[in-house]
């Protein structure tokens, strides 16, 4: 075992999800070493996903839209601020350039061998790699010979109890009625291949929201609020007087944290809203086509429960996701029905 850590740079430079699995690797890291201060390296645009974690001692943005310069004169600052380890949990071109220097760094093993002979010839070779852990447990190998251990808890986002006022008076403008429970639905992703279709989302809210007797919440981004519109009107058409409110581009990811709370269960693509309902403890059901267990990306936690097309060949075709099905068929997403979900969800709910 090595020394005792006095000042830790983490860098995570981005996205949702990612940066928000890297909240087990603080947590566990500050319980091994309370003195120790804990700096997390972050794009500006996602600071507020660490910002109050108080197991980070301070968030060092990185500029949006950063130009070499920018680049550089970071490098400068992290070698003159002493610290005595970096870990580098991004590794890319840019994290490496930021850490070179003379400190220590440790980096996070992607797999990268295994994870493209997974994809290419459908041949999992995972146990010659060190295993298929999950995302957060990758993290923390990088700091395994320092003592620190993993909990096996799912991650954490915090957010200030002004967040939450907000979160809520924007719910009450758009029609939520106060005091409910609601069905919550993540329908967008980064990628075309890793949504399941609207038209499911749709049918499975509005199964359930009848027998449960739920509200329907529905999250994403502004570049989402199409596609979220949409199913917000199917719903109601399959539900006439459901309260079905579509939320995407009027939360801030800390709001759509704090909305999540109010939901009794979340059904979500694989993407980063997925690990932000995680984290707050949620009961979810999370949809996974194209993509599978041992990239790492399945959500922890004994309230999580995951659907998928096992056996498929052409499954998994990518690991972060593709515009469309490169087989044509989209057999992942198409053959899982809403009742498959439906079903999984109800459980959470009943339970």
């Amino acid at each position: 075992m090595q020394g005792v850590l006095h000042k830790t740079l983490v860098i995570r430079l981005s996205s949702v999800g990612d940066i928000v699995l890297s909240s087990p690797l603080v947590r566990a890291l500050h319980g091994r070493y309370p003195g120790c201060q804990i700096d997390f390296l972050v794009k500006e645009e996602y600071a507020d996903l660490v910002r109050y974690n108080p197991h980070i001692t301070r968030v060092v943005p990185f500029p949006a839209g950063g130009t070499p310069g920018d680049l550089h004169r970071l490098r400068r600052l992290i070698a003159s601020s002493g610290y005595d380890l970096i870990i580098d949990i991004h590794d890319s071109l840019r994290s490496r350039y930021l850490a070179a220097g003379t400190v220590p760094v440790t980096r996070v093993n992607k797999r990268k061998i295994a994870r493209t002979l997974l994809v290419a010839f459908k041949r999992d070779v995972y146990a010659r790699f060190g295993g298929a852990p999950d995302v957060p447990a990758r993290y923390l190998e990088t700091v395994r010979d320092r003592g620190v251990t993993d909990d096996g808890l799912p991650p954490e986002i915090y957010f200030t109890e002004a967040v939450r006022a907000r979160a809520g008076a924007l719910l009450a403008e758009s029609g939520f009625p106060p005091g409910a429970r609601a069905i919550g639905l993540c329908p967008g992703a980064r990628h075309g291949n890793k949504m399941w279709p609207a038209d499911r989302f749709a049918a499975c809210a509005a199964a359930l929201a009848e027998r449960h007797g739920k509200c329907v919440i529905i999250f994403g981004g502004p570049e989402e609020s199409g596609i979220c519109a949409t199913i917000g009107g199917t719903i109601r058409a399959l539900l006439p007087g459901a309260v079905a409110l579509s939320m995407a581009g009027k939360l801030s990811l800390l709001e759509t944290a704090a909305a999540m709370d109010r939901c009794a269960v979340v059904v979500a693509n694989d993407t980063g809203l997925m690990h932000i309902a995680a984290a707050r403890r949620v009961p979810l059901v999370a949809v996974f086509g194209p993509t599978v267990r041992q990239f790492g990306f399945f959500p922890r936690g004994a309230q999580a429960a995951v659907v998928e097309h096992p056996g498929l060949a052409c499954r998994p075709c990518t690991h972060i996701g593709l515009p469309r099905c490169p087989e044509g068929h989209f057999r992942c997403m198409n053959e899982i029905s809403a009742e498959d979900v439906a079903l999984a969800a109800g459980e959470r709910l009943s339970a």
